[in-house]
């Protein structure tokens, strides 16, 4: 077995987005809709078969330069707040702080820099403390049933929470996705209408602890997750 990242689901230029990836290596473990823990050791290499290995009641993927990332069964242990309607979202996304100057606008979750991307571009919400972002899948994101693929949802919750944190505070630093656990608890179809949702939960040092949700228009929760970033040390290259 093994795990391959392509290069549409880049995060920076070189290597998988987060959430995608950890998506990836959660079905490499036999739960793609979770619940489940992936620790991201090192950048995920794109366009590359990375072998998958048992690992007690997880798997292990490894490169040439070491382990890539962890996986396990896990339950995601969070509190969702109420939804964000798709109105709300869609006036919050005109104010998300990365519209311009976008460190990685590579990215294939929030990128400005990406028309084969999934446009999810988080903005603070008016009276509350999340951020949040409408969301439409395409075709392009489709599996043959017209659900979308499960790494797809795992990225589409991992961006955001990020934003969860950033619009409502300075910036501390760019940042990396160490550890992510997810949960679908259903597939959104193609086409679906949906609404990303992120807030923080606390950090300490270089740590960030945040969340993130997906929700239909009606309010129904498809997905959600829990994330540990880390903030880039200054000699840290931007990868």
């Amino acid at each position: 077995m093994s795990v391959l990242i392509p290069h549409r689901f880049r995060g920076p230029n070189t290597s998988g987005n987060g959430g995608y990836s950890a998506g990836s290596v959660a079905a490499a473990s036999g739960r793609p809709l979770g619940p489940a823990e992936v620790t991201l050791r090192l950048p995920p290499p794109l366009d590359v078969e990375l072998p998958v290995a048992a690992d007690g009641d997880g798997v292990r993927v490894d490169s040439d330069a070491g382990t890539v990332a962890l996986g396990r069964p896990a339950p995601l242990e969070l509190e969702v707040p109420p939804p964000v309607s798709f109105a709300e979202a869609e006036q919050a996304s005109r104010d998300c702080p990365w519209l311009v100057n976008h460190p990685y606008p590579q990215c294939f979750v929030c990128g400005t820099d990406r028309p084969d991307g999934l446009h999810i571009f988080p903005g603070p919400v008016a009276g509350r403390r999340v951020a949040a972002a409408p969301w439409v899948p395409d075709p392009t994101v489709g599996a043959d049933d017209g659900t979308v693929l499960p790494a797809v949802v795992w990225a589409s919750v991992d961006c955001p929470s990020l934003f969860g944190y950033g619009c409502f505070a300075e910036w501390p630093a760019l940042m990396l996705l160490g550890r992510f656990t997810a949960q679908v608890y259903r597939l959104p179809q193609v086409g679906e209408p949906c609404v990303t949702m992120g807030w923080a939960l606390g950090h300490e040092g270089r740590k960030y602890d945040t969340a993130a949700a997906l929700h239909t228009a009606d309010g129904e929760l498809l997905a959600a997750s829990r994330a540990l970033w880390i903030t880039l040390k200054p000699t840290t290259p931007l990868i």
